[in-house]
């Protein structure tokens, strides 16, 4: 029961204990306007106290065959046959243990059930026999009775059942994705942890090259050293910056020797122009823009943004399909890079990125590393967009990062 978005959880124990007393007052009022219009013509005992008793000792368990099924059937059936032996007209009492029997069909396994149907089948043929039915009507009756109520109990255990797996194996499906997903982030990082090792080893690589130069020139020409000097501060922060990220996102692992591309230099923003190109050749119309005042960025944050590029471009491709519009924009500000990638049309609907979601995964990995946001999802055009923001170090008075 919902009660707008709230919902109302009513203890089963509750609607038992209900339908019990339901089942019992309904059973006590027909019983008694039976006996008063027909059984005491046909000179049945009175429905008196006892026969109440026994009525409500009949009925009133049902309070318990949500919790305590066989107690439930046992007391209510036993009941019924007291019931009968005690010369009342049975016919208003049959339906309570009929029911109780049915939940411990659902309840339990056909080899433990059995036993609830051959005593119920017992217990009615006794009740029909004493109510002046013949053999032959008697068991005929009990017999349809119980199959109905068997059939019905055992297609609702086998639903029963059957949703039981599907829970387990849903959890068990969702933690596998989890698996996944945590597995391709650890992977991700680890990518990127290697293609920073590149940037971070460019630097050195700088900083050695400059610091000898430096050393070279020092005395001979002072400004030529000076210049080598400020280019060895500036590489150097530049690295401990990527050094930063490296430690950020390195997680031990098994290295795999074959991985193609384990050491390729990193790409920069430059190479945007080719990424672009190759896009268009694929059958994209692609625009490309570069607004602001271009300024030289860390290598990793030139890295991070063209992947991001290149993901959304390689899903634009994927899902846009031939002939879609795609613009790819970046704008230089004095404190931050950012971008966007906005796709439209196409011969196939873009709707999402693609359904593993690895590709987002890696984004966000990437922009998070630089301290940036990034946001993906439709356009109220029906389109796709990919936007990002990297956060960038406030320029110097040189005009330097």
């Amino acid at each position: 029961m919902q009660v707008g978005r709230r919902r109302i959880r009513v203890d089963p124990l509750v609607i038992d204990g209900l339908l019990g007393c339901a089942m019992a007052v309904g059973t006590v009022v027909y019983g008694w306007q039976a006996y008063t219009a027909l059984y005491r013509a046909q000179g049945w005992p009175s429905f008196g106290l006892s026969a109440v008793a026994l009525t409500l000792a009949v009925n009133l368990p049902l309070a318990l065959r949500g919790r305590a099924p066989w107690v439930a059937f046992a007391l209510s059936c036993g009941a019924l046959a007291l019931y009968t032996v005690a010369g009342y007209q049975p016919s208003a009492n049959l339906w309570a243990p009929l029911l109780a029997c049915y939940t411990v069909i659902v309840r339990h396994p056909a080899r433990r059930a059995v036993w609830a149907a051959a005593a119920l089948a017992v217990t009615w043929v006794a009740a029909a026999l004493r109510a002046g039915l013949s053999v032959e009507l008697s068991v005929a009756q009990s017999a349809i009775a119980v199959a109905v109520v068997w059939g019905w109990a055992a297609g609702r255990r086998r639903l029963v059942e059957s949703n039981v797996r599907l829970a387990e194996l849903t959890v068990q499906l969702r933690r596998e994705q989890e698996l996944r997903a945590q597995h391709a982030i650890a992977r991700e990082r680890l990518r990127i942890a290697r293609e920073l090792h590149d940037a971070v080893a460019h630097h050195l690589s700088a900083l050695a090259m400059q610091a000898g130069l430096a050393e070279y020139v020092f005395a001979s020409d002072p400004a030529a050293a000076r210049r080598a000097v400020v280019s060895v501060g500036s590489s150097s922060r530049q690295a401990l910056e990527e050094m930063r990220g490296l430690l950020g996102v390195l997680r031990t692992g098994t290295e795999d020797p074959d991985e193609e591309g384990l050491y390729r230099s990193a790409p920069r923003l430059a190479a945007l122009e080719d990424l672009v190109r190759r896009t268009r050749e694929a059958g994209l119309d692609v625009a490309w823009a570069v607004s602001g005042h271009r300024r030289p960025l860390p290598s990793g944050v030139e890295l991070c943004a063209y992947r991001i590029v290149q993901e959304a471009l390689t899903n634009a491709v994927k899902h846009a399909g031939r002939g879609a519009r795609v613009r790819v924009g970046l704008d230089f500000t004095s404190g931050a890079l950012t971008g966007e990638v906005i796709s439209r049309g196409g011969s196939a609907a873009v709707a999402e990125l693609p359904s593993s979601g690895l590709g987002l995964l890696g984004m966000r990995e990437r922009v998070r590393l630089y301290g940036g946001s990034l946001r993906a999802g439709p356009t109220a055009e029906g389109g796709f967009e990919v936007a990002f923001t990297i956060p960038l170090a406030p320029l110097d008075a040189a005009g330097g990062a």
